[in-house]
């Protein structure tokens, strides 16, 4: 007996039309990109046909079977000495007519007529393509069918992987469907109980249907019990409402077992409208870690695993996180290992964004103390949410924290409106955001802001350059800038005028000595009128061309990478030692002194700084201004 299928693939031109003769060999080398792939697809329509089985005695429709089905369950033998691997269910069943039409008549599904009949009740199955992966494996495939409809005889199936097949009365007497696959020799991974263990394990650990494989004993009694290797109801299918912290936790420690720190907390994700979700996503403690741990959130169709990669479902700066999400909403390929984005995905991923924003703003508003004792472990995930979603960029401007170095916490319109009046350039009216990436190396920059009474908030994330340049785009009337690029007296320009102690012959002079010694391919030369308590000698990076070098480390404006590092060095020409150096008539000591300032001034600006390096800088130049 022959027939025929048509797959049509939409291209350019006209539509490919796939015979019997050669849907074998695509099956078994082009649809599914790993062959163990089979073993879920025939454990996948076990479940669906136990299911259907269930629906229908739950609504009386399941003809004269009338024994209780709780504990109905599917069973996985290996045969090694007949080389068989079987799949039992005590599902639906089928007869002759609907293996013709269900197997042999690939191009149906024999979820499509169920669920349209049953589509309010929400069982959703599937049944076609999937079934012959099984000749992946196997050198032949036989079926064993019984309907749970009493008077409809039972069914055999056999195939070869050719289009010549048997289809004939068997013998089954109990309902359900049993397949055996007689494995080929290429394929004897798959009579190694090891190996079928780690399959059901990886791809049927939370099936709604338990499944049994071998047999557990108690040592006491020696009575051996179904060796039932799933959870058919994990804790992410379970009312929220009815769940206990330990229950997260447990269950976190048991999808992640090499995670040594638990979760800071977790989302309960349940939608029925317009799509069906559910999951648990957990947030655990990253710090500044910015690499993306892929694979750690699980992606499940109707509590059948399909997936650890998550591209296109989950936002990418959610592949942080950790959990699982389920959905049948989600569209797959015939092999369930690749997503396809759709307008189903986007609404999907959009919920997500709304839902991780919100579980934030609830702890905020109602555990700010809390949220900021978790706050950086979690802010790395934010800061990327802020730069790569736009919506959540918006939704984050009440719940992104900004602390400061002395670790005080605020919101950016709480700190907005701290300096508002005190943080203000009057040369272009712009809000200046002072901050520091890492409060031990810039000290006395930090140390002088503060003896004037500015604020300095502390950016040591890798992705901060990102943000600044993010939120100076947003908010035109703001600009960041680190303590470090200038003076203070340059950041914030003042009405009142510094006079200066040098004339512009003295300028001059002090320039023309300067310049003898200086690297000018590093330091670009600026004489300043600071205070006279300044250091003589400061050294500053440019904001602007620093940025754009922070940023290339991760990833972005690479260009940037090979440009130098180019230092500004202040020279506070109202400091007594700028004076000293101008009145030194021997070079040589002349030179010295300047050479000690620069390395004064460069360990100030590069080393271990922090305050006791800090006072020892303002020491050595006391000491060079009395004792040189």
């Amino acid at each position: 007996m022959f027939f025929y299928f048509y797959i049509h693939y939409f291209m350019a031109k006209g539509t490919i039309h796939v015979t019997a003769e050669n849907i074998f060999p695509i099956i078994k080398k082009f649809l599914y990109s790993d062959k163990e792939i089979f073993l879920r697809e025939i454990i996948s329509n076990a479940i669906d046909a136990t299911l259907k089985f269930k629906k229908l005695f739950q609504l009386g429709e399941a003809g004269e079977a009338k024994e209780e089905i709780t504990e109905t369950k599917i069973e996985i033998k290996i045969n090694k000495k007949e080389k068989t691997l079987h799949i039992i269910d005590e599902g639906i069943g089928m007869s002759i007519k609907e293996i013709d039409k269900y197997i042999n008549k690939i191009a149906f599904s024999g979820a499509e007529e169920f669920i349209s009949k049953y589509k309010d009740q929400e069982i959703i199955g599937h049944f076609g393509l999937g079934f012959y992966s099984a000749f992946m494996v196997s050198d032949k495939v036989e079926i064993f069918s019984k309907s749970y409809i009493k008077d409809i005889p039972p069914a055999y199936w056999c195939s070869s992987g050719t289009p010549i097949f048997i289809l004939e009365e068997g013998n089954k007497k109990e309902r359900g469907t049993e397949i055996v696959l007689h494995i080929n020799k290429d394929s004897k991974e798959f009579l190694d109980a090891s190996r079928i263990h780690m399959l059901l394990k990886k791809y049927c650990k939370y099936m709604p249907v338990p499944i049994k494989f071998g047999d557990s004993e108690e040592k006491e009694t020696k009575i051996k019990d179904d060796n039932i290797i799933n959870d058919p109801t994990p804790v992410w299918t379970k009312n929220p409402l009815f769940l206990k912290e330990k229950d997260y936790k447990d269950f976190y420690s048991k999808i992640f077992p090499t995670e040594l720190d638990g979760p800071l907390f977790w989302i309960h994700l349940n939608i029925e409208h317009p799509f069906h979700l559910t999951g648990i996503l957990y947030f655990p403690k990253l710090k500044n870690q910015i690499e993306i741990h892929k694979k750690k959130i699980h992606l499940y169709k109707n509590q059948v695993f399909v997936t650890d990669n998550v591209e296109g479902i989950v936002p990418e700066f959610l592949h942080l996180l950790r959990g699982i999400i389920d959905s049948p909403d989600i569209p797959l390929n015939v092999s369930r290992s690749n997503l396809q984005a759709d307008e189903a995905v986007k609404k999907i991923s959009g919920y997500i964004i709304r839902k991780v924003a919100e579980k934030f703003s609830s702890i905020i508003n109602n555990n700010r103390a809390l949220f900021e004792k978790k706050w950086e472990d979690i802010k790395i995930i934010i800061e990327h949410g802020m730069l790569s979603e736009e919506k959540f960029f918006r939704k984050a401007n009440d719940f992104f924290l900004y602390s400061t170095v002395d670790g005080r916490y605020f919101t950016f319109d709480e700190f907005t409106e701290k300096i508002r009046v005190t943080h203000k350039n009057k040369e272009n009216n712009k809000l200046i955001y002072l901050y520091s990436s890492n409060k031990e190396t810039q000290h006395s920059y930090i140390k002088i802001a503060k003896d004037k009474s500015y604020e300095v908030l502390l950016l040591d994330s890798p992705l901060s350059p990102h943000l600044i340049q993010k939120l100076e785009v947003n908010h035109k009337d703001i600009f960041f800038t680190r303590v470090d690029s200038d003076t203070i007296e340059n950041l914030f320009k003042r009405e009142e005028i510094t006079i200066s102690k040098l004339s512009e012959n003295e300028k001059e002079i002090l320039k023309k000595i300067l310049s003898k010694t200086l690297d000018t391919h590093k330091f670009r030369l600026f004489l300043e009128n600071l205070e006279s308590r300044s250091f003589p000698f400061i050294i500053t990076n440019p904001e602007f061309m620093r940025r754009m070098k922070d940023m290339s480390k991760t990833g972005v404006s690479k260009n940037t990478e090979t440009l130098p590092d180019v230092y500004h060095l202040k020279v506070n020409i109202n400091n007594e030692f700028i004076r000293k150096i101008l009145k030194e008539s021997n070079p040589y000591l002349q030179n010295q002194m300047i050479e000690k300032s620069l390395y004064l001034a460069m360990l100030s600006k590069n080393i271990l700084a922090g305050e006791a390096l800090s006072k020892f800088v303002a020491r050595s130049f006391n000491e060079l201004l009395y004792h040189q």
